[in-house]
């Protein structure tokens, strides 16, 4: 009983002003859990791998402590270099499960198709993504600073950089604005190799291809700066630093769909699912199809999606890397993948 009033306290403190979070979510109630020694993921020392996102540390950090304090006798290795290597340490079946800051791309999960068959669990714990000052701007949409648009729907940022959209194609500023001049649209971006682009083509896209006008581009920065030159110019970028956009570049507001209204990414719109460009955070693991998730992977998601869990994620608001905890309809749609 000591330790279950532990966790509650623990729950309501780590963040200020989220009693409204914690009313909506069930508490934490731990489920005993055994690890195999032989498990693939148990390292020499007995501890539990763990390899993915570095700027999710400081959260998992925090899960872990809550995570051994509940099941005394576990303990973890954290090796984060990055999203990037998360599948890879999913795919070597060396990790329990891959912490990503955004979705894998299909690049990266190919080899784990390959290998196991079937395509891993993907549970959403967070979302990231929020732009504030001092922080990296969230992928996003920018037009030279001379440009009269002021937001756009996702559907549009489709017809413009990709081709054969079943709305058309946007080639022209006039097609999308009566302000708009009567000029063509130039897209820049980067590279279609197999990372970003190529993954937002796939996800939000319809994985068409991209507009024949579209110019790829080595960096995030050379597609900022290739705006900023360009009147007539139109770019997308992953995260990128705010502090580091011109004068003569704007970022613009997006909308979900036509009936929604525009949104710049504010927290309060990330939370509530209105920046469709916002990335979740997930727990990536491997779950064959039909097969219970592993004991361990499933007590840890359980943990993330609680009221202690998600009240961790919430105080990282204004940490460097800044995290959005889920809603409470959110929660248990991902609940519902932890049978």
């Amino acid at each position: 009983m000591i330790r279950r009033l532990t966790l509650l306290r623990l729950g309501f403190a780590v963040v200020t002003g989220t009693v409204a979070l914690a009313d909506e979510l069930p508490s934490y109630v731990p489920q005993p859990v055994t690890v195999p020694k032989d498990a693939p993921y148990v390292q020499p020392d007995g501890s539990i791998l763990i390899v993915g996102n570095d700027g999710m540390e400081a959260m998992l950090q925090r899960f872990n402590e809550l995570f051994i304090r509940t099941h005394p006798g576990l303990k973890f290795t954290l090796l984060l270099k990055g999203s990037s290597t998360g599948m890879g340490g999913l795919t070597a079946n060396v990790s329990a499960f891959a912490p990503m800051g955004r979705d894998a791309w299909p690049v990266e999960v190919e080899p784990f198709r390959r290998l196991f068959g079937y395509l891993p669990i993907d549970i959403h714990i967070g979302r990231d993504g929020f732009a504030a000052p001092g922080r990296k701007n969230p992928p996003a949409v920018y037009v030279n600073a001379k440009n009269p648009l002021a937001s756009l729907t996702l559907e549009q940022v489709a017809q413009i950089f990709t081709t054969g959209q079943p709305g058309g194609d946007l080639t022209h500023w006039n097609q999308i604005s009566a302000r708009g001049a009567e000029r063509i649209i130039h897209p820049y971006g980067p590279r279609d190799d197999g990372g970003f682009v190529t993954a937002l083509r796939a996800a939000r896209m319809h994985d068409l291809p991209l507009a024949r006008r579209y110019e790829g581009l080595a960096k995030f920065a050379d597609v900022i700066r290739a705006v900023a030159e360009d009147a007539n110019g139109i770019g997308i970028t992953g995260y990128f630093d705010a502090a580091a956009v011109p004068a003569g570049v704007k970022r613009l507001a997006l909308a979900e769909t036509p009936d929604a209204p525009g949104s710049l990414a504010s927290y309060d719109d990330v939370r509530a699912g209105r920046y469709p460009l916002a990335p979740f955070i997930r727990l990536y693991a491997n779950q064959a199809p039909g097969a219970p998730l592993d004991p361990l992977v499933r007590e840890y998601a359980r943990l993330a999606l609680s009221r202690e869990g998600q009240a961790i994620i919430a105080a990282l608001k204004d940490t460097e890397e800044g995290y959005v905890p889920l809603t409470a309809a959110e929660v248990a749609i991902e609940q519902a993948k932890l049978p």
